[in-house]
């Protein structure tokens, strides 16, 4: 029994490099898994499940494919794709989770998370990331007409990369006490999560006991993901 886990694709029709290995990851890895888990920001911007896009089309099919096919697919939203909703879910099949989500995988209790609300240095994004996670702002948002959104979506885009840009990696990163703290708060074994662009495996000291911090990456140059059997979870690569 294996279980898959994935995040930080940031789909979209101008890297259809991307588009393509993500379908042949579904149509060969993901097919002969138990179940995969996809943690945000499948898509670098969703402004509603009523966007026409094609490209968007072409990888739902996919996914409803793989669900039809005996795989049950799990998405948690990013900072990218949090406005995914029902209509997105009933399309695909898709089981929409909160985060965070606790879950167990083969004798160990496991926290997933997209990982931008471990981010607490940086306190502007934590407060953006509050008001766009508010159903009433949500609901504000997608009654204004689809090419307002889109423009919306551009502009947020393009402030996103200008912070990149200006801040420091380390207010970008995931604060060492928040990581504690939820690990503690949810009494689990390992985090893991995405969001960060590092993928690593951490150890996590937390006095009386250890626990693992497992970072998935992006698929900007390669492909990334956690395969989790009865051996444990591995962090793998999938070069291009």
């Amino acid at each position: 029994m294996t279980t898959l886990f994935i995040s930080d694709l940031h789909l979209e029709a101008d890297r259809p490099d991307i588009a393509k290995q993500f379908l042949q990851f579904l149509e060969q890895e993901a097919s002969e898994a138990d179940d995969l888990y996809i943690l945000g920001d499948l898509f670098e911007a969703w402004v509603g499940d009523d966007d026409p896009n094609t490209h968007y089309f072409t990888i739902k099919r996919a996914l409803r494919k793989l669900v039809d096919g005996g795989v049950p697919v799990y998405f948690m939203h990013g900072n990218r794709d949090f406005m995914i909703g029902k209509g997105f879910a009933n399309e695909t099949g898709i089981e929409i989770l909160k985060d965070p989500y606790k879950v167990r995988m083969y004798g160990q209790k496991v926290l997933l998370s997209h990982g931008d609300v471990l981010c607490t240095d940086d306190v502007q994004y934590q407060r953006v990331r509050k008001m766009t996670r508010d159903p009433d702002w949500q609901a504000t948002i997608l009654a204004r007409p689809l090419k307002d959104r889109l423009r919306m979506a551009a502009e947020a885009r393009r402030q996103s990369l200008e912070q990149t840009i200006n801040q420091s990696m380390e207010i970008m990163d995931v604060n060492q006490d928040a990581v504690k703290t939820v690990i503690q708060k949810f009494q689990v074994d390992v985090l893991l999560h995405g969001h960060t662009h590092r993928p690593a495996v951490h150890d996590v000291d937390l006095g009386r006991r250890k626990a693992r911090r497992i970072v998935l990456g992006d698929w900007y140059t390669q492909g990334s993901m956690v395969r989790w059997d009865s051996r444990g979870p591995k962090l793998e690569a999938m070069p291009r």
